[in-house]
């Protein structure tokens, strides 16, 4: 069906014809490029990596494949199998490796996985990075060790405690305000790795979890985007059980996305800027999302006094202009929220430590949360590309039709109106066009999302 290749990874679906699908072939070239890029960028040193895994049913071969690529080419190999994305990120400087691959296809459904590569921080590669593995893919100019050579390979199952214990140990984070609170959440795991995570954080706070969906079979229950059509279960399952909430991850747990205790979505724009209104109280300073993300961020932020910028959607994008403007708090409208005291990549686990901190501060309802933020609606939509014409031809006349609004175009293109916006970008992690947009109406924004699906099929 597809590969991708992008700053997102490698990703594709599984099964198929080599260099068309994520097949065992396409996951050595890919594998064997990372680690000779690895070696090539650090002469003369023993090369370590750090691997890790979502309960993809595809993760545990995609896994022995990239292992034992990498073992062939002498480099040592720590493995920590079923991880959380941050987790393995935080562990690749924990382990002084140079670099790790996150098996995961994150939101997208069964049938795809992925190969993430982190740098020696525990931060996704950067285009620069990616194109010299690419052009290693394609030249396949591989060099694999003699057996008195060869990697060795290492099973380590303590870092997800690591993990927790780091959040628990972040002064921002209070421990004991939230157990004191008493809090009683259902936890949506998808049936992958948030469902060892999210139980044993909320545990350690002092939380009662109902577990929905939290056996790690790889079976997804649902859609495993954390989108409000696909947690209808966990709506009736918050009420059912008179919760105060209920928490939803995507299968590698970088994405996180709250159910209220009436069982509403809260909207999984509104994680982030949850998240940043209690670190701002905290901790004043600026904030970062991308372009696709809402403005109510933009508002909180400068209600604290910071400023607030924009970048390319991404992690690696959003991580670059955060360390550039020295940002306290950032991420994604996705429900990626990043903590650069913990950490420089999306975390779905510190996410729920802040909103169970900001939640026990304020001593009131999820609801009533949510009424305390500013009030924009968000819709999101997409369109399959089933066409070869250039995408770019495409924004070119949309952005002539609608210069007068002088659209942002480092990401696709982004049209301000007067009380709203739409951002039309390709998609890195599907074949598909992402058109978002926000008003002060959900129908507002409904039309408008709809009014530009119009434009693109038109032009398609």
């Amino acid at each position: 069906m597809s590969l991708i290749n992008s700053i997102a990874g490698i990703r594709g679906t599984i099964g198929g014809i080599v260099g068309e699908n994520l097949t065992p072939i396409d996951t050595v070239i890919y594998a064997s490029s990372f680690g000779t890029f690895l070696i090539n960028n650090n002469p003369n040193e023993k090369i370590k990596v750090v691997i890790g895994r979502d309960a993809r049913l595809s993760g545990e071969i995609i896994k022995s494949l990239v292992i034992n690529t990498l073992i062939s080419l002498g480099i040592d190999v720590v493995d920590i199998d079923l991880a959380t994305t941050p987790t393995v990120a935080l562990a690749v400087p924990i382990e002084k490796a140079h670099g790790g691959i996150i098996i995961s296809a994150s939101h997208n459904p069964i049938n795809w996985n992925a190969l993430k590569l982190l740098n020696n921080k525990g931060e996704f590669i950067n285009l620069d990075d990616g194109s010299q593995i690419e052009l290693i893919s394609k030249k396949r100019d591989y060099l694999f060790s003699e057996v008195s050579f060869l990697g060795n390979h290492v099973i380590k199952n303590n870092y997800l405690k690591k993990h927790i214990d780091l959040i628990l140990n972040l002064k921002i984070v209070n421990v004991k305000l939230i157990k004191s609170s008493n809090y009683k959440i259902v936890v949506d795991g998808v049936n992958s790795v948030g469902g060892i995570a999210v139980p044993e954080l909320l545990k350690q706070l002092g939380v009662e979890v109902i577990p929905l969906f939290c056996d790690p079979t790889g079976y997804f229950p649902h859609n495993p985007e954390p989108l409000p059509e696909h947690i209808k279960d966990l709506s009736i399952s918050v009420i059912k059980n008179k919760a105060d909430l209920g928490i939803v991850v995507d299968p590698d747990v970088d994405r996180l996305a709250f159910v209220d205790e009436k069982g509403e979505p809260f909207g999984e724009e509104y994680t982030l800027v949850a998240c940043a209104d209690y670190v701002l109280s905290k901790k004043s300073g600026n904030t970062v999302s991308n372009l696709s993300s809402t403005k109510a961020l933009k508002v909180i932020t400068e209600k604290y006094g910071g400023k607030y910028f924009s970048s390319s959607v991404g992690e690696v994008n959003v991580v670059k202009l955060m360390k550039e403007k020295n940002a306290v708090i950032g991420g994604e409208g996705n429900g990626g929220v990043i903590l650069p005291e913990l950490h420089y990549g999306r975390d779905a686990l510190v996410g729920i430590a802040l909103f169970l901190s900001l939640l026990s501060y304020k001593n009131i309802s999820v609801s009533k949360i949510k009424k305390e933020l500013p009030a924009y609606y968000i819709s999101k939509g997409k369109v399959s590309l089933k066409t070869e014409k250039d995408f770019s031809d495409i924004l070119n006349e949309i952005k002539l039709k609608f210069k007068k609004y002088n659209p942002i175009t480092i990401d696709g293109i982004k049209i301000n109106f007067s009380h709203s916006w739409v951002h039309l970008r390709s998609s890195n992690t599907e074949p598909i066009i992402r058109v978002y947009s926000e008003a002060n109406s959900q129908n507002e924004a409904n039309d408008l999302t709809k009014k530009f699906i119009k434009e693109l099929k038109v032009n398609l």
